[in-house]
């Protein structure tokens, strides 16, 4: 984990789990940026609307746990970007992470896998070899992926969710908590069950341009 000063963008739950992974890792946060907050977060000051000229020197993470929301927030962010990495994750040598991600307590990510940026890889997930994420993903507390997998931009796979080897997961696509997916999944598709069902699809504007 890197010794730089490190702000946070947001200040909600998501920003909170972050903030305490990073103080856990011995990471010095100077700032959260939040426009609807203020007052202190374990200890660290809320400032309210984002700064660019804050602290340049420092790196930044937008903590923001919703995907769409992230992208646009990380569009506007002039800081260069640092991952957050808790010292529980076992993360392969041969892994290959990008930079604005969020790989949380108890995390696995095998070999070969690879990360884009701004992802988040929450408590417990489990990343195995040759997975290719792309950026602003977000795998959510236990869910599996299994090897050789590849999820598209902006995709939630949700709580306990497992996508068995091979299987391609489309952009901005939506895996629902527990299910188990046996099939590709297109671009924007909201998938449950088990085995995985496509029930709908969302919206073709939900890509953090919307």
């Amino acid at each position: 984990m890197e010794t730089t000063k490190t702000i946070l963008i947001g200040g909600g739950q998501h920003a909170q789990v972050v903030l305490d992974c990073l103080l856990a890792c011995g990471v010095d946060v100077v700032a959260l940026f939040d426009p609807a907050r203020s007052g202190e977060m374990f200890g660290v000051p809320q400032r309210g609307e984002y700064d660019p000229a804050f602290d340049l020197h420092a790196r930044a993470i937008v903590a923001i746990g919703d995907n769409a929301t992230r992208k646009r927030a990380s569009e506007h962010v002039a800081h260069h970007f640092t991952n957050a990495i808790h010292h529980s994750v076992l993360l392969s040598p041969s892994a290959t992470v990008g930079v604005g991600n969020m790989i949380l307590h108890g995390a696995i990510i095998q070999a070969l896998a690879r990360l884009g940026n701004h992802t988040i890889v929450n408590t417990g997930a489990q990343i195995d070899h040759d997975c290719v994420i792309s950026d602003f993903v977000h795998v959510a507390p236990r869910a599996v992926l299994c090897g050789s997998v590849s999820v598209g931009e902006g995709t939630l796979i949700g709580a306990g969710a497992t996508v068995t080897p091979g299987i391609k997961v489309g952009r901005w696509a939506l895996v629902g908590a527990g299910a188990v997916v046996i099939e590709d999944v297109p671009d924007h598709a909201v998938v449950v069950g088990n085995p995985g069902r496509l029930i709908r699809y969302t919206s073709s504007k939900n890509d953090g341009h919307a």
